[in-house]
C-alpha cells in the first residue's frame, strides 16, 4: 500500500474528527463524509486505493471492524428489552427479519439473472441486517418517543448476529459445488461450535474480568482493553475449528455482558465502563470501512452500473424493508406514522459490506453482480437515510407531541390507541445498546 493512502485516509479523518460534532447538527453524516472521501481516492478518483492491491489487509480491516461492531452491539443489549412495549424489538427481530430475508430472495430473482438460487439467497440475506450509524439522529433525537428508540437499538443491535447462521448455511449451499464445505458441516462448526465457543469465552472472560477487579489485580487501561482481546480470542478461536468468527464474537458479547449482569448491580456498571474503548476503536474502525467501502466497492460498482441493480437497491430499502416491517407490527397498535418511522430507518451498512465481500472472497460465480447490488444499496442508503434522518426525527416528534398534548390522558406520549378510541400513557423505557448511538 502506498504511503499516499495513508496520508490520503489519515488527513480527512483528522479533519472529520476535529468539525463532528458542528456536522452534528447537520443533514451530512459521518459514513456520508467517508464514503466521499474513498470515491475520491479510489478508482473513479486519485486511483490510490484498489482492491486488487491489497485484499487481505483491506478485508482484515473491515472483518476487524464488525468482529468489534458485533461484540459490542450484542454486549449492549439487555434481554429484557425484546420483552417490553408489545415485544417491539422481538417483533421485528423474529418476525420482520425473516420476512425481509424471504421478501429479498424473492424480488431478487426476477431482477438479477444469472444468479443462483442460493446467490439470490445471498443477496436478501446480506441486505436484510440494519445499520443504526447511518441515521443517527433517528434514535438520538430524544423528542422521538423511547419505545420507537429502543426498538430501532435493539434490532440494529441484534439483526446482523441473527442473520450471521442464514449467512454461513447459504454461502456454504453456494460454493459446495465449488470445493467449499456442505451445509451439514457448516451447521456443525459454524453454527453450534462456534456459538459455543462465543458463549464460553465470553462467558469465562467476564467472570475473570470481576475476579480480577475485585482483587484489584488490573488496572483501568487493561480494563478496557481486556473487552477487546476477549472479542478477538473468541472471533480466532472459532476461525480455529473453521467455524464463523462473527457468530462467535457476536455471542461472546452476550455472554460477555451476561456474566458481569448477574452480579450485584455495582458490577453490572462494569457493561458500560469497559465497553468505552472497545466502541470508541469500533466507531474509528467504522468510519474507516466507510471509506474503503467507497473505494473499492461503491466505485467499480458506479463504473458499470445497470438498471436492474439501482431498481433492486431501490426496493431493497423501501418495499423490501417497509413491508415486513408493516406485517411484524401487525396488531400491535401502533399507528401509522410510528409504523412508517421505524420501517423507513432500516438503513444498511457495515454487516452488509463485510458479508458482500466474503461472499466474493469465498469465489462465488456470481460474486461480482452481488458485490454490485450491494454497494448501490449501501450507496443510496448513507445519503438517503443520512439526509432524512434529522428531518424526519424532528417531524416524528413534532406529531408525536403535538398528539400528546391534544390527549388529556397520554401524559406526553400517544403511539397506540385503545380499543375504546382512548390513548393510554407510554411507560417510559431505557434504551438498549448502541455502541454507535448515545445513551438516554
Amino acid at each position: 500500500m502506498s504511503s499516499w493512502v495513508g496520508v490520503a485516509v489519515a488527513v480527512p479523518t483528522a479533519a472529520y474528527a476535529l468539525v463532528s460534532q458542528r456536522l452534528a447538527a447537520t443533514p451530512v453524516s459521518g459514513p456520508m463524509v467517508f464514503v466521499g472521501v474513498g470515491l475520491g481516492i479510489g478508482p473513479l478518483g486519485l486511483d490510490l486505493l484498489t482492491l486488487d492491491r491489497d485484499p487481505e489487509l483491506l478485508l482484515g480491516l473491515l472483518e476487524l471492524t464488525l468482529v468489534l461492531v458485533l461484540f459490542t452491539d450484542a454486549q449492549r443489549v439487555r434481554v429484557a428489552s425484546l420483552r417490553r412495549d408489545e415485544f417491539l424489538p422481538l417483533r421485528l427481530l423474529a418476525i420482520g427479519l425473516p420476512l425481509t430475508i424471504g421478501l429479498g430472495w424473492l424480488l431478487a430473482w426476477p431482477l438479477l439473472p444469472g444468479l443462483s438460487v442460493w446467490e439470490l439467497a445471498l443477496v436478501g440475506i446480506v441486505l436484510a441486517p440494519t445499520d443504526g450509524a447511518l441515521g443517527l439522529a433517528a434514535i438520538s433525537n430524544r423528542g422521538v418517543p423511547a419505545l420507537v428508540r429502543e426498538g430501532l437499538n435493539v434490532e440494529s443491535g441484534l439483526n446482523d448476529g441473527m442473520a450471521l447462521p442464514f449467512f454461513v448455511l447459504a454461502l456454504a449451499a453456494t460454493v459446495e459445488g465449488e470445493g467449499g464445505a456442505g451445509p451439514v458441516d457448516v451447521f456443525i462448526r459454524a453454527l453450534l461450535l462456534s456459538a459455543a465457543i462465543g458463549v464460553v469465552v465470553g462467558g469465562f472472560g467476564g467472570r475473570f474480568l470481576l475476579a480480577a477487579r475485585a482483587r484489584e489485580w488490573i488496572d483501568e487501561t487493561w480494563q478496557q482493553l481486556f473487552v477487546v482481546i476477549v472479542a478477538l480470542l473468541g472471533y480466532a478461536l472459532a476461525l480455529v475449528v473453521e467455524g464463523s468468527g462473527f457468530i462467535a464474537a457476536w455471542a461472546a458479547g452476550l455472554s460477555f455482558a451476561a456474566a458481569i449482569r448477574s452480579r450485584t448491580p455495582t458490577e453490572a456498571r462494569l457493561v458500560r465502563h469497559t465497553a468505552e474503548f472497545s466502541e470508541s476503536l469500533a466507531t474509528l474502525l467504522t468510519a474507516l470501512s466507510f471509506l474503503v467501502f467507497g473505494a473499492v466497492l461503491l466505485g467499480p460498482a458506479l463504473q458499470h452500473l445497470e438498471w436492474r441493480v439501482v431498481v433492486y437497491a431501490l426496493l431493497s430499502l423501501t418495499v423490501i424493508r417497509l413491508l415486513p416491517v408493516q406485517l411484524a407490527l401487525s396488531r400491535s397498535g401502533l399507528k401509522l406514522p410510528t409504523v412508517g418511522y421505524i420501517g423507513w430507518f432500516g438503513p444498511r451498512g457495515l454487516a452488509s459490506i463485510v458479508l458482500g465481500l466474503l461472499v466474493a472472497e469465498a469465489g462465488a460465480p456470481g460474486a461480482d453482480l452481488v458485490a454490485d447490488v450491494i454497494a448501490v444499496t449501501v450507496g443510496i442508503s448513507v445519503v438517503a437515510h443520512g439526509v432524512s434522518s434529522g428531518v424526519l426525527a424532528n417531524r416524528y416528534a413534532s406529531w408525536y407531541a403535538k398528539a400528546s398534548a391534544r390527549s388529556a390522558e397520554s401524559h406526553g406520549a400517544v403511539l397506540r390507541e385503545t380499543s375504546s378510541g382512548e390513548v393510554p400513557e407510554q411507560r417510559q423505557v431505557r434504551p438498549g445498546r448502541s455502541a454507535r448511538s448515545p445513551d438516554d
